[in-house]
């Protein structure tokens, strides 16, 4: 088994994406093959380094972390004189991934890794969480060394980036505290600067993700007086004595990933890039990565579900015949499937605008760019991160929200024996069920995205995606699409005209709701034209579609502040409208 040659649909995805552009970018014309001899040295060789890199983590997701999924589940870390000792199950995962020298994909070979875009580890990503959500928690955390290859000094570049690269240190971002979780403008932690210039840091970090990390990324407070986002930079220290871990939070889920209460007491750290710039700009980057994780994250849950469901569809027995054959379970599997599938193809569009609004950046402030290039550069890369941040928040949402009912739903399909330890169903719904609500919740996921939406960045973006020859069944979808987008765009104008935040507070779920599914209904199209399979799923996705998006457009027009009036008579509290 391989759970990336196994995995039609991601192979499909791999092998029709078209990666060119990606490459171009990151290869830069592919002039690292005479320092680096595992460089590709083509086009055509960068993909197959690719999908030897895939199969790689394919058969250790299968082979090795699936077998001891159930084991790291039960199996508690200890937490000794404030440091972790990891489970030997999940120990055992992550030195296989980094003796294949998984650890550090994405980081340049000038430091090591593999240079991988984000499509790719995105990839690496998905096929892990499919075999254990929580190791993927830890795996998924090298991403942060991107932010130091990115705005760290060269000094830190080569002191820290290699040991990820070999995956000697794991990494931690450290943000959440007591009073700043979603609103981490109110970050308390303090750093401090010593008179020859060095850092250090005071304070508690609570639900850190891998908090017992050997590096970690630290927002604090770097300007005395401060209270708003500005007065925040981002820090990089180790996990020394002067960290301590003051208990391993005890969660439904994901028990594998060590989620940490840590107190710094003086420790010592680096900045990271300027000050003042921890939130607005670094922790911006972070969570864009981190939320395209999670979102590949909850699909491979998801699919894992799905698997175990299907599989027990096709062997249980009720009433004389496979329970897959009653029409009630198969709409059930079915709907799974194409969800699933409709969004694994946002996720992957995702990655793939994200490493292009990366590449180009990088193009933009290298050197020898002439003017009339850099101009052009410019303009793209503007375009292209204002899609990373809305599409960011959108895959996020919608991937999360989806494997919470994908899950349940394949719980269902096992009855009694779904709900029960002696299958993964019930842990892959306990582990699905954080994917909603760390790294921004669905409902600040929607707040962020609406913006988008309203100022029309998303109908840009359909037009872009419209302009495709479809055959005649596809130009029959297409329509439906078309008149989704009508109804979008009549939302948006009523909910402008009517000038009223909380209004829009209160429509913006279903306004993502309709813009997200309009998407996947593209990208669905577009797929279509490789695959006569495609096209049923695409079909079917659309034409259940478009009932909703009438029904939600009607809801917005129709929504009012009621529920925020009479909220003091419902919920015996205070009103909050007046």
């Amino acid at each position: 088994m391989n759970y990336f040659t196994d995995n039609r649909d991601l192979s499909f995805i791999f092998t029709t994406t078209d990666l060119s552009d990606i490459i171009g970018l990151y290869e830069n014309n592919f002039s690292e093959k005479e320092l680096y001899g595992y460089a590709p040295d083509s086009f055509a060789d960068a993909c197959e380094n690719y999908r030897r890199i895939l199969e790689v983590t394919g058969d250790i997701a299968a082979r090795i972390i699936a077998l001891r999924s159930e084991q790291i589940d039960r199996e508690p870390h200890i937490l000794k004189d404030g440091k972790v000792i990891l489970s030997p199950p999940l120990q055992k995962c992550l030195q296989a991934l980094r003796q294949a020298e998984l650890m550090g994909v994405t980081i340049s070979r000038k430091y090591g890794g593999l240079n991988l875009p984000s499509f790719l580890f995105t990839m690496m990503v998905e096929i892990i969480s499919q075999a254990d959500a929580s190791i993927q928690n830890i795996f998924g955390l090298q991403g942060i060394s991107s932010i130091i290859e990115e705005y760290a000094d060269e000094t830190l570049k080569q002191k820290y980036l290699p040991r990820f690269a070999d995956g000697s240190a794991t990494g931690a971002m450290a943000l959440t505290e007591d009073e700043a979780g979603s609103d981490l403008q109110n970050v308390k932690m303090k750093a401090g600067q010593h008179s020859d210039g060095t850092w250090r840091l005071k304070g508690v970090k609570r639900f850190i993700t891998n908090g017992c990390a050997e590096v970690l990324l630290v927002l604090a407070r770097s300007e005395p007086g401060t209270t708003d986002g500005l007065g925040l930079s981002l820090f990089l220290c180790e996990g020394d004595s002067t960290v301590t871990v003051r208990r391993l939070e005890e969660k439904m889920g994901i028990h594998g990933s060590p989620t940490c209460e840590l107190s710094f007491q003086d420790t010592p750290a680096y900045l990271i890039g300027e000050r003042q710039r921890g939130l607005v700009t670094y922790v911006l980057a972070l969570l864009n990565g981190a939320r395209l994780a999670t979102a590949a994250q909850a699909v491979g849950i998801s699919q894992a579900a799905f698997n175990e469901a299907q599989a027990y569809a096709q062997a249980r027995k009720q009433y004389g015949r496979k329970i897959e054959t009653i029409p009630a379970v198969a709409e059930m599997l079915t709907t799974m499937k194409v969800a699933i599938e409709a969004s694994r193809a946002f996720v992957y569009e995702t990655a793939r605008i994200m490493d292009l609004s990366v590449g180009m950046a990088r193009r933009l402030h290298s050197e020898n760019v002439a003017p009339d290039e850099k101009k052009i550069l410019r303009k793209k890369t503007k375009k292209f991160e204002r899609l990373t941040n809305l599409l960011t928040s959108c895959v996020k949402y919608y991937c999360s929200e989806m494997s919470i009912w994908v899950t349940r739903d394949a719980m269902q399909v096992m009855g009694g024996s779904g709900y029960m330890q002696d299958y993964p169903a019930e842990r892959y719904y306990r582990d699905a069920r954080i994917t909603n609500i760390y790294e921004g919740t669905s409902q600040m996921q929607v707040l962020s995205a609406v913006k988008g939406i309203l100022n029309g960045t998303m109908e840009k973006y359909f037009e872009e995606c419209s302009h495709v020859e479809w055959n005649r069944n596809q130009r029959a979808l297409a329509k439906k699409l078309l008149h989704g987008r009508k109804l979008l765009a009549a939302a948006v104008e009523h909910l402008n005209g009517r000038k009223d935040n909380q209004l829009v507070d209160l429509c913006s779920r279903n306004l993502v709701d309709m813009a997200t599914e309009i998407l996947m209904g593209y990208l669905l199209l577009q797929q279509s034209r490789h695959s006569s399979r495609k096209e049923k799923i695409a079909r079917m996705f659309i034409t259940k579609l478009e009932p909703i998006l009438i029904m939600k457009a009607r809801h917005i027009k129709s929504t009012d502040k009621r529920c925020l009036q009479d909220y003091a008579q419902i919920v015996e509290k205070e009103a909050i409208v007046k």
